[in-house]
């Protein structure tokens, strides 16, 4: 279990979820990050629930925020012995939806930047009709500063990811009662 005295964020996610919190209700993202990870009970308490399988720990996650209506966006401990920063990030939305949005924390630094959040990118359904991801340049300059070698459009990131990971749904499906 990830103790709860280690739920700090690394720089780059700290660094990006403070301009994400400055545009909470401003770009039509629908992304409300936490100030640092949910301890180690509460991501616990969320999987069970949303697995509906009391036998399951929150081990194999990190969560670092929601949407409206719930669904948390979290890192996904999926690749042994490698660094948070190169786990991939997983949307898992209130209705059941899932997906994982981003191959690694720099991936994710420029899916923000692109206009993204975590449910934009792995939404079922269209988004509002007249909303247009909109290009933030304090998050590219972060995503410059991080992982430049990242650089991509959402759409890419999204579509690498999912490529490289095209069994979550049915993975977390099946730790579900």
């Amino acid at each position: 279990m990830i103790p709860n005295k280690d739920r700090q964020f690394p720089a780059a996610l700290a660094a990006a979820m403070a301009v994400r919190l400055d545009c909470t209700g401003e770009d039509g993202v629908d992304f409300e990050p936490y100030e640092s990870f949910l301890s180690a009970d509460e991501t616990t308490d969320w999987l069970r629930t949303w697995t509906g399988n009391s036998d399951l720990t929150g081990d194999g996650f990190r969560v670092f925020g929601q949407d409206g209506t719930g669904g948390n966006a979290a890192f996904w401990l999926i690749r042994p012995g490698r660094e948070l920063a190169e786990q991939p990030v997983v949307f898992m939305g209130s209705e059941g939806e899932t997906g994982v949005v981003a191959r690694d924390l720099g991936s994710f630094l420029w899916l923000l930047a692109d206009g993204f959040g975590p449910w934009e990118a792995a939404a079922f359904y269209e988004p509002e009709p007249d909303w247009a991801p909109q290009v933030n340049e304090d998050l590219v300059a972060i995503a410059e500063q991080h992982a430049p070698s990242c650089c991509a459009s959402a759409a890419a990131i999204v579509e690498q990811a999912t490529q490289e990971f095209p069994d979550f749904d049915d993975i977390i499906m099946g730790l579900c009662r």
